[in-house]
């Protein structure tokens, strides 16, 4: 994956498989405390773009795991607009989102997102999308099982 910005990085759960090739961003100063007792280099949003790890194009894959869900669309655009920059051109975007089961387990989620809405989200970034496809077992389980969920790849021109 090379250099990885995780925007919505919490506590650092995808962080701590990057083998400090990961930087992540998160609004909760709380959740980047966490993240940083760990030994993961973490930022709230304000202290990233002040920070030396802010360089243009510096990145060469980006995660948004289990962020779009929690905020409105127009957010979740302004949110790619505003990291984008960050990452190299031919860098790649994964995005995660629970499915139904999972979605309906946590009251903070705004908005369900399926792969047509992380599709329209990449698209109008002028992302081109690689692959998008159902995690760990297929489309029709994520009405049960809770841990299902969609992933989409796609890669800046």
């Amino acid at each position: 994956l090379g250099r990885v910005l995780d925007v919505g990085c919490g506590i650092g759960r995808n962080l701590v498989n990057l083998d400090g090739n990961g930087v992540g961003v998160d609004h909760n100063a709380e959740s980047i405390a966490v993240a940083r007792g760990r030994g993961l280099t973490a930022y709230t949003t304000a202290a990233f773009h002040a920070s030396p790890d802010a360089a243009p194009a510096g990145y060469d894959a980006m995660i948004l795991a289990h962020v779009m869900e929690h905020v409105d669309a127009d957010v979740a655009d302004g949110i790619l607009t505003e990291y984008l920059p960050y990452l190299r051109p031919g860098g790649r975007v994964v995005f995660i989102t629970p499915q139904e089961a999972g979605y309906a387990t946590d009251a903070t989620h705004v908005r369900f997102v399926d792969l047509g809405e992380l599709r329209r989200h990449a698209e109008a970034v002028e992302l081109q999308v690689v692959k998008a496809y159902s995690f760990p077992f297929p489309r029709l389980l994520g009405k049960l099982f809770r841990y299902n969920e969609f992933v989409l790849v796609a890669q800046r021109a």
